[in-house]
C-alpha cells in the first residue's frame, strides 16, 4: 500500500509569512517527501477565503509534478461543477504529460453557496453539471472527437491535442459523503475517493454492482485527515493544537447553511481529541491505526494531510521522516 499527502496551501492569518513563502515551502516539502517514498501529493480547492486557500489545484499540482519524480499528483478534490470540461480536459492532459503519467483527477461537488455565486452558477445544478462534465472529460481523454449537447454544456467537434500519457485515460476519482456521490463515482469514475468508513464503502460497492460493474475491481482511495506521528504525542498535540483548531473551525463556518456538516464548531482544543478529529500517535500506534482502517476499507492509497496551517516546518519534517522510517516499512 502507498501513502499520499494532501494540502490546502492556506496561510494562517498572523503567521508573519507571505503566501508566496507558504506556497514555496509547501512545494519544497512535497519534493522532499517524494525522496522519502511518499506516493502522492494531492491538492484541495476552495475559493474566496481570507487565508489564501488554494484556488487552482491543477496549477499547483503541475508545479509539484515538476519538482517530483515518483509521486502521483492532482487535485483532491477539484470542485468540478465550477469548471469548463474541455478546458479542464486539456489542462489535465498537459499535466499528465509534464508528470509523465502521474496525474490523478480527484473531483467533487463542493458545498459553499458563495463559491457558486462567485462563478455565476446555481449551486442546485452542481450534480447534473458534474455528471455532464465527467462524461465529456472521459471521452476527450480517450481520444474521441466529442459533440455533446446537454442541459449545461454544448460542444461541437472537440478533440484533444495533446492527449494524456495514461491510457485509456488518467484515473478519475469521484468523492463525496452521500449515496449520490457513491452512485456518481460508480457510474462516471474509475474509483471513489473520500472518507474511509464502512458505510460509505458499502454504498459505493452497491452502486458499482448496480452499474453493472465488478465490485471486486472497485478502487478506493482515502485515509485519515490528520494522522501525525510523534515520539511524544502529547508534546506534538500541544504544539499543533492552535493550528488544528483554526483549521477545523474555518471549515465549520463554511458548513453553516450548507448540505454538509462532518463536525461542529469547536469551543476548545481538547475537543479535537475528545471528538476523535486528529490522530497524533507514536509510530507503533500509527501502524495499528492504519491496519484497523484498511481492515474496514481496503484503500489502495492511504491519504493524510501534509501539515496544519502555520505549523513549524521543522516539526513537519520530523513527523514525515518518522512516518517514512517507522510506519511505511510495515506496509511494503
Amino acid at each position: 500500500m502507498r501513502f499520499g499527502l494532501t494540502t490546502d496551501f492556506r496561510n494562517l492569518p498572523g503567521s508573519g509569512k507571505s503566501s508566496s513563502q507558504v506556497y514555496a515551502e509547501t512545494i519544497n516539502l512535497f519534493a522532499w517527501a517524494d525522496t522519502l517514498g511518499f506516493g502522492a501529493a494531492y491538492v484541495f480547492e476552495h475559493h474566496f477565503t481570507d487565508d489564501d486557500y488554494m484556488s487552482s489545484p491543477m496549477v499547483a499540482a503541475t508545479a509539484i509534478a515538476a519538482r517530483t519524480k515518483q509521486m502521483r499528483v492532482g487535485p483532491d478534490i477539484a470542485i468540478l461543477p465550477l469548471y469548463d470540461p474541455v478546458r479542464v480536459a486539456e489542462d489535465g492532459a498537459v499535466l499528465d504529460l509534464i508528470s509523465n503519467g502521474r496525474f490523478d483527477f480527484g473531483v467533487g461537488l463542493g458545498y459553499r453557496p458563495e463559491e457558486y455565486a462567485g462563478y455565476g452558477l446555481d449551486i442546485k445544478s452542481k450534480g447534473s453539471r458534474a455528471n455532464e462534465a465527467l462524461e465529456i472529460i472521459r471521452r476527450l481523454w480517450q481520444g474521441e472527437t466529442v459533440s455533446f449537447h446537454g442541459k449545461h454544456f454544448h460542444i461541437d467537434h472537440a478533440k484533444l491535442s495533446p492527449r494524456p500519457v495514461q491510457q485509456p485515460n488518467p484515473p478519475i476519482w469521484v468523492g463525496g459523503f452521500s449515496k449520490a456521490a457513491a452512485r456518481r463515482a460508480a457510474r462516471y469514475g474509475d474509483g471513489y475517493i473520500g472518507p474511509s468508513n464502512r458505510a460509505m464503502y458499502g454504498m459505493y460497492l452497491a452502486e458499482v454492482k448496480a452499474a453493472g460493474k465488478d465490485p471486486a475491481r472497485a478502487r478506493v482511495m482515502g485515509g485519515d485527515l490528520w494522522l501525525i506521528v510523534s515520539e511524544d504525542p502529547d508534546r506534538t498535540f500541544a504544539e499543533y493544537a492552535p493550528n488544528l483548531l483554526y483549521w477545523f473551525n474555518a471549515y465549520s463556518r463554511w458548513f453553516a447553511g450548507s448540505d454538509t456538516s462532518p463536525w461542529p464548531h469547536l469551543d476548545n482544543k481538547e475537543q479535537i481529541r475528545s471528538l476523535g478529529l486528529a490522530t497524533i500517535v507514536t509510530p507503533e500506534d500509527a501502524v495499528k491505526h492504519i491496519k484497523a482502517c484498511i481492515a474496514e476499507v481496503p484503500v489502495e492509497l492511504f491519504t493524510m494531510m501534509l501539515m496544519p496551517p502555520g505549523a513549524p516546518i521543522t516539526s513537519v519534517q520530523t513527523s514525515l521522516e518518522l512516518f517514512a522510517k517507522k510506519v511505511m516499512p510495515h506496509f511494503q
